[in-house]
């Protein structure tokens, strides 16, 4: 048993490694990867805000690997998490439900911590109730800001595109369970 927290354990030392480190964020360099509200509706676009809940401890995780990797590196290369993630409107887990994140993310870099991430947001209330928004793309847990594709959607996101800006909120390093705030541009012209 102890054999298979190894590799997840070289993850969360890296996530408390990097956090030490001050990344700038410049306001600047965030604009050019997330457009203010009036640019998004300039451009025909849909901005939604929520936070997503990866959850790996606990007696109900929402996030749980379903592969682990062949051999121990320091960016666990080969790691596979299924997830269906609460989406919130708030960081706090207790706020209002909006939806869910099924889907999968796995450790494609043997360079540095990086997931191919793939998953449909499935909206479960509000406006959106009953659609969904296709998400894939790299995610680099490390970075300040990851941008990922949106690549499909159903309901009022038939023919979706655009793009989705995750930034991690907070990360327990014991646990793996992180917040991350995602901000989506969507559009279905």
């Amino acid at each position: 048993m102890a054999s298979k927290l190894v590799p997840n354990y070289f993850i969360l030392v890296s996530f408390f490694l990097c956090s030490l480190i001050n990344v700038p964020s410049t306001k600047a360099q965030l604009e050019t990867l997330a457009p203010d509200q009036a640019k998004a509706e300039a451009a025909g676009m849909t901005h939604i805000h929520f936070f997503f809940h990866d959850i790996l401890s606990g007696k109900n995780p929402t996030a749980i690997t379903i592969i682990q990797p062949a051999s121990s590196s320091t960016t666990s290369f080969g790691l596979m998490n299924m997830i269906d993630d609460k989406l919130t409107e708030d960081p706090d887990p207790s706020s209002k439900e909006v939806g869910r994140a099924q889907g999968f993310y796995a450790a494609s870099s043997l360079g540095e911590i990086g997931f191919m991430q793939a998953m449909n947001l499935v909206f479960t209330d509000g406006a959106y109730n009953g659609s969904v928004i296709t998400v894939l793309g790299r995610n680099a847990p490390l970075h300040a800001t990851r941008e990922m594709s949106i690549v499909g959607g159903t309901g009022q996101f038939r023919f979706a595109h655009g793009y989705a800006i995750a930034k991690t909120h907070t990360l327990d390093i014991t646990t793996g369970d992180a917040i991350v705030e995602y901000d989506v541009y969507v559009t279905t012209h």
